[in-house]
């Protein structure tokens, strides 16, 4: 088929053919011809030593990060429980308002509400039950219940008011 021959020779290594003097010295050529390292060798040693590289920058990294994680707990810890520059604290927030909510519940409803306006709400309540996907189709209810609320909204002013 070819010119050469497509298995290597007696010794088992490559011959070098050039076409002129090579510009290395024969010790040089030599050793090349008579190492055992082949393409794919080399090529596995290379790859060994760039994922022992990247292993070893992933270590450097990671002490990094776990120092500096560190020193964020350590700034976090040193500094004073009371926020007062920042403001109050999540905890002391949901406290407030639980107090709050607590508040609210006494004082929810200090006199029973009208049979006018809880009919009227339950009538808003029914057509949003019966109609869950289509809301809009209990507009009337709504309107009256509106209605209802601004009579008794008047009611209460003209009695302060007087």
């Amino acid at each position: 088929m070819g010119n050469g021959n497509s298995k290597p020779d007696a010794r088992g290594g490559y011959e070098w053919k050039a076409a002129g003097p090579p510009n290395v010295s024969l010790d040089v050529l030599e050793s090349l011809q008579s190492s055992p390292e082949t393409d794919a060798s080399r090529a596995k040693l290379i790859e060994k030593h760039v994922q022992a590289r990247v292993a070893e920058e992933l270590k450097k990294l990671q002490r990094r990060e776990s120092e500096a994680l560190e020193a964020a707990h350590q700034k976090i810890a040193s500094q004073p429980a009371d926020h007062d520059d920042a403001g109050p604290s999540r905890f002391t927030l949901g406290k407030e308002v639980e107090e709050l909510r607590h508040k609210l519940e006494g004082r929810k409803q200090l006199r029973p509400v009208p049979d006018s306006v809880e009919k009227a709400r339950g009538e808003v309540v029914r057509c949003l039950r019966e109609n869950d996907r289509r809301p809009l189709d209990c507009w009337q209810e709504v309107e009256n219940f509106k209605a209802e609320v601004k009579k008794l909204e008047k009611g209460w002013v003209d009695r302060v008011i007087s």
